[in-house]
């Protein structure tokens, strides 16, 4: 795990004999930089920071508790909202992991909490015990079970980090606005990239064997290939998002797979294209869209983790026999 310590000061203080590390309001360039390569999918599985126990601005023992998670790109956008206010930070081991998909995996849960409590020393920090609790770390924590272990009181925040100034004004109380889960389309955009550039990765082993294979065959890959290739890619992992609200269908893996199909009937049916080819596109470029859509299921607020499973037991199939019998359908037409 990476100690990133550019949030906080150099060196930690101690609070009623706690460890606590300052953390700045205010983000450095080097932040912003390290936010705008994980949106892109850089170093996406080493951006965390040290959990433990953080001040923001200058607590006192009656100052609120805010519990998140150690995914840098998280503890960033909560910081940057907590400007003017004193509060301490909990921050637990979610293995870098945001808190909506840490809480269903169970990192942002209750044993981590209870441990993190313990390990910290809280209890001598603070004279209260409330923690406040994401709204969408729910799922993974027993509040009863908090509340019997360590003695602190479980009170959940709002959805959004920029609610949270107002939600402690109002004593604890969100509004039916604060308990909103939005996922808007530029919520939908700005995590595009992170399904994207993945695929195009693994793109270039793909380019890397067409080019093998044109080696030896009479009749090779050439531009159109690729070009219905990349279609498919940028159909499921950058339109489907985009227009999710809007295509028909609930299940991701439905509704990539049906702008796929739009994608192959659209294209591929002008194209001069045998018969073989042309089943092995209508086949291949759904299924890929299909995959890539299903796979935004982890970015979004839509699903829950039992409906993904479904859903991928499901869909999975499909996909598997639609990209294998494609391809098989292509190469033996280039043959």
């Amino acid at each position: 795990m990476e100690n990133n310590t550019d949030c906080c000061c150099a060196c930690d203080s101690a609070c009623c004999g706690a460890s606590v590390s300052v953390a700045s309001t205010a983000l450095s360039k080097k932040d912003i930089f390290g936010g705008w390569k994980v949106r892109w999918g850089i170093d996406r599985y080493s951006y965390s920071i040290r959990p433990g126990l953080y001040s923001a601005g200058e607590p006192k023992e009656e100052s609120p508790v805010l519990v998140s998670a150690n995914y840098k790109l998280t503890f960033d956008v909560l910081r940057k909202k907590l400007a003017g206010l004193n509060c301490w930070l909990l921050i637990l081991d979610t293995k870098g992991i945001n808190v909506w998909c840490a809480a269903g995996k169970g990192t942002f849960g209750t044993e981590e909490l209870i441990f993190r409590l313990k390990e910290t020393g809280l209890s001598e920090v603070v004279s209260h015990r409330s923690l406040i609790l994401p709204q969408l770390g729910a799922v993974g924590v027993n509040a009863n079970v908090i509340k019997q272990e360590t003695g602190f009181s479980v009170i959940y925040g709002p959805v959004r980090a920029a609610d949270i100034k107002a939600f402690i004004s109002a004593g604890y109380q969100a509004t039916p606005e604060m308990r909103k889960v939005r996922f808007s389309m530029y919520d939908r955009l700005v995590l595009t990239p992170m399904e994207i550039v993945p695929a195009l990765k693994k793109s270039i082993f793909i380019f890397g064997v067409l080019f093998i294979l044109n080696l030896f065959l009479t009749n090779p890959f050439d531009i159109v290939d690729i070009a219905l290739y990349l279609g498919a890619v940028l159909t499921g992992g950058f339109i489907t998002p985009i227009l999710l609200p809007f295509i028909p269908g609930r299940a991701f893996s439905f509704k990539g797979g049906l702008l796929g199909m739009i994608l192959a009937f659209g294209t591929v049916c002008l194209m001069d294209f045998g018969l073989l080819e042309l089943v092995g596109y209508l086949l291949i470029l759904p299924s890929i869209s299909s995959y890539l859509a299903m796979n935004f299921t982890g970015s979004s607020t839509y699903t829950s983790r039992s409906g993904v499973l479904k859903e991928m037991k499901i869909a999975l199939p499909f996909i598997i026999f639609g990209i294998v019998v494609g391809c098989v359908m292509i190469f033996v037409s280039h043959i």
